[in-house]
């Protein structure tokens, strides 16, 4: 008796950070019948999705560029987000360019180190900020829905907390005592700026997947 053929992935996210699959992954599970979260929502090395050059003047803009081009490039469901820091007294910056603020993509300490220079005579009741992100799914067909999230809070003056990533140490997020790297990753998760932008798109996801 020959075996049945192997379902394979029916969603990707476009990214490479696996903290982020297991997220979405979470959020799906046991919302669509007939689904194994865990084989058929990869992310983008699964099934060779491309790199995408993020050349949007917005958060949506490079969202749905991502998106976009990886559901064409394979065929799938598709989920990209972007996401970044919005300070008040900067206008908004450092917001699309908050992974290379300093310079170098991806230099977490130097964008921090840069940012707090640049904010050192702010006095704490003008140090508002906030995380922002925006979540794009795509079709193949070129069907598209974003959904944003937010995350506000305060800029402390020095880095708090070992945990969480990018500018994570310096926001205190409005209501609480610690910073978001103080904060339990499920804690964090359960009010980022990016889970809320990930819940808000859940019901599409579940009717997307659902009509697939």
């Amino acid at each position: 008796m020959s075996l049945p053929e192997a379902i394979g992935p029916r969603l990707v996210l476009a990214t490479h950070n696996q903290g982020k699959v297991r997220e979405l992954r979470d959020l799906l599970r046991g919302q669509v019948d007939g689904i194994d979260v865990d084989t058929q929502v990869v992310d983008a090395a699964a099934v060779g999705a491309p790199d995408v050059v993020e050349d949007g003047v917005t958060f949506e803009e490079n969202s749905l560029l991502k998106a976009r081009a990886v559901a064409e490039a394979t065929g799938l469901l598709a989920i990209a987000d972007d996401s970044g820091l919005s300070v008040d007294v900067l206008g908004g910056a450092p917001g699309i360019f908050s992974a290379r603020w300093a310079g170098r993509h991806g230099d977490d300490a130097a964008n921090l180190d840069l940012l707090l220079a640049q904010l050192g005579d702010v006095p704490d009741e003008h140090r508002g900020a906030a995380f922002v992100c925006a979540a794009t799914l795509a079709s193949p067909a070129g069907d598209s829905a974003v959904r944003h999230g937010r995350l506000e809070g305060t800029l402390l003056r020095a880095p708090r907390g070992a945990g969480g990533f990018g500018y994570d140490p310096v926001l205190q997020p409005v209501g609480e005592s610690r910073s978001c790297a103080e904060m339990a990753p499920e804690e964090k998760n359960a009010i980022s700026h990016r889970g809320k932008a990930f819940r808000a798109l859940l019901p599409d996801i579940v009717a997307a997947l659902n009509r697939v």
